[in-house]
């Protein structure tokens, strides 16, 4: 039996989603995300796991890739358009105060490398990140 919710995300909303592949989720918080961009009116394009981002993993000691989870499309209450790139984490591999384990620590050491370089390609592309967490998903995204 899988630790985590796992499964291949079906989109209702077909227009809307500008991936190349079927969108998988690997937790019922990326589950609870795929429902809010598919079904929400402001969220007018998506996508899962579409973008590359190389970057310097400082445990392995070499360059890599970051494949984020998310790039959304949508319009403010003004109707400007923004465009971000969302990455899912637990709040325990954020940052080095909210891990538990040395497992934790280490996440959070390779997520801090990863999203500051996700941070200067997003701005160098007119584009924001954004980390978004549980408290995050199951607070503000259930409105």
């Amino acid at each position: 039996m899988a630790k985590y919710a796992n499964g291949k995300f079906t989109i209702k909303n077909a227009e809307k989603y500008i991936g190349k592949k079927v969108p998988t989720y690997r937790s019922s918080w990326e589950f609870a995300f795929m429902n809010f961009c598919d079904n929400n009116p402001a969220v007018t394009q998506w996508a899962s796991e579409s973008i590359q981002i190389p970057y310097f993993n400082p445990v392995l000691g070499k360059q890599t890739i970051y494949v984020p989870d998310f790039v959304i499309i949508y319009q403010d209450v003004n109707k400007r358009q923004h465009v971000e790139v969302v990455e899912i984490k637990p709040l325990s591999q954020v940052t080095m105060e909210t891990a538990k384990s040395v497992k934790d620590k280490y996440s959070v050491a390779i997520n801090m490398a990863k999203w500051a370089a996700a941070d200067a390609w997003c701005k160098a592309n007119n584009m924001r990140f954004r980390v978004v967490t549980e408290h995050d998903i199951f607070k503000n995204l259930k409105r």
